[in-house]
């Protein structure tokens, strides 16, 4: 699906464990619903029903240690062709705005680079079960990951299977991030999670409202 030929418009976040992306992003979402816009907030792995079922799979602690690299990159391709086929696409053709909480990006940075699996195959199923679909903006949500797992411990629930794995891993999967930040810097913008909330949220609006009236869907 070519980004130009549907009137919606497409945004993604990113970011490690703990980077307070979800919060930015609902209340972002939030925002330009009070302003009238017509949106969808979704997540991966997520959305759809069938691909919630997929997520409780690959957060289940119960598999850590055993689900081997490729069931769990084959599993998130599932989730997102599903994703894709059911709610953002449709969304995107009926002119809504969509906030998904992580999509391809995550892929690339946790099973790519973090679980060294190659990063063409993971293109190639890109390109299978989304039809290749690219957001139009991309947040990443740049935080070191020991500031972010200590915020995930203080939530007070127990650590899912991706953000149990060890700190070295979550330092692979920034890295990852920070290096597909720098070959797309039109697309991904880079924002210091580690800032004061208000602040985030105000630098995330003003980089979005213009693309939005740019493209006709905020007077």
């Amino acid at each position: 699906m070519n980004n130009q030929i549907y009137p919606g418009f497409f945004i993604t976040l990113e970011g490690c464990e703990g980077s307070g992306k979800t919060t930015q992003g609902r209340k972002l979402a939030a925002h330009l619903q009070s302003l009238g816009c017509d949106m969808l907030w979704t997540r991966e792995p997520g959305g759809p029903p069938i691909a919630e079922r997929i997520r409780e799979l690959l957060l289940d602690t119960h598999y850590a240690g055993v689900m081997d690299a490729r069931t769990e990159l084959l599993l998130y391709a599932a989730a997102r062709a599903q994703h894709v086929a059911q709610w953002i696409r449709p969304a995107l053709v009926q002119g809504q705005i969509v906030i998904s909480d992580r999509f391809a990006d995550a892929t690339l940075a946790y099973q790519g680079y973090a679980r060294t699996l190659p990063l063409e195959d993971i293109r190639q199923l890109h390109r299978i079960g989304a039809n290749n679909l690219l957001p139009d903006l991309t947040f990443l949500f740049d935080v070191p990951p020991e500031v972010g797992l200590q915020r995930v411990r203080q939530r007070g629930r127990k650590a899912d299977r991706l953000e149990a794995e060890t700190v070295e891993f979550h330092r692979r999967v920034r890295a990852s991030y920070l290096e597909l930040a720098s070959l797309e810097p039109q697309r991904i913008f880079m924002v210091d999670a580690t800032s004061d909330m208000d602040a985030i949220q105000a630098e995330v609006r003003a980089k979005t409202i213009p693309l939005l009236r740019a493209k006709g869907l905020l007077s």
